[in-house]
């Protein structure tokens, strides 16, 4: 485990695979929302939504610190596309989450006041991460989800679900020095 400065969720190096990690995650509370986007203002509509809710705008007044990362992947819909969803818009919007501090869990966490906010526990799993610098654009997320793609495929392993971007930085943070992820989960060993 890697010490950091900002508290992040725990997890284990398990495997190092051209240029990407797989991470085996703990278990970890999130708070989250879902916010109608486009995925480049997606973080923009969460974050005063799901900082209400960190800084005290819950039942008990409860503040807590910062966390990282923030997390942001499309929501899945269930209808019959005819087109793929990109990042740039998708029906079911996007999913961004604040994680909590550890040793929050659902059951101790304060009831959010707005009802947008929803707490969640996030079950132990393993995911596979590509870490990059610069802006957060659908290029610079796209290129490095390629790039986890491909390093997957080489590895043989597949991967479940949306992709995760994780944002570890704030805004202000020169690009060179912000820390980027995209997450894939992977699937099940057969």
């Amino acid at each position: 485990m890697t010490s950091h400065a900002t508290e992040e969720p725990a997890y284990q190096i398990v495997r190092q695979v051209a240029g990407i990690e797989v991470r085996q995650y703990a278990a970890y509370t999130v708070a989250e929302v879902v916010v109608a986007g486009p995925a480049a203002e997606a973080g923009s509509q969460a974050f005063p939504i799901l900082a209400g809710y960190i800084f005290g705008k819950n039942k008990g007044e409860r503040q807590f610190a910062m966390t990282a990362p923030v997390t942001q992947a499309a929501v899945p819909v269930k209808l019959e596309m005819t087109a793929p969803v990109t990042q740039t818009a998708t029906p079911g919007g996007f999913l961004v989450q604040f994680v909590l501090p550890r040793g929050v869990t659902v059951a101790s966490a304060p009831e959010p006041l707005d009802a947008r906010v929803q707490l969640r526990e996030v079950l132990p799993s393993q995911v596979a991460v590509i870490r990059y610098s610069g802006f957060w654009s659908e290029a610079n997320d796209g290129e490095h989800l390629a790039k986890l793609q491909a390093a997957l495929r080489s590895a043989d392993l597949t991967w479940t679900g949306e992709a995760v971007y994780a944002r570890y930085n704030a805004p202000f943070t020169p690009w060179f020095m912000r820390r980027n992820e995209v997450w894939l989960h992977l699937a099940p060993a057969r």
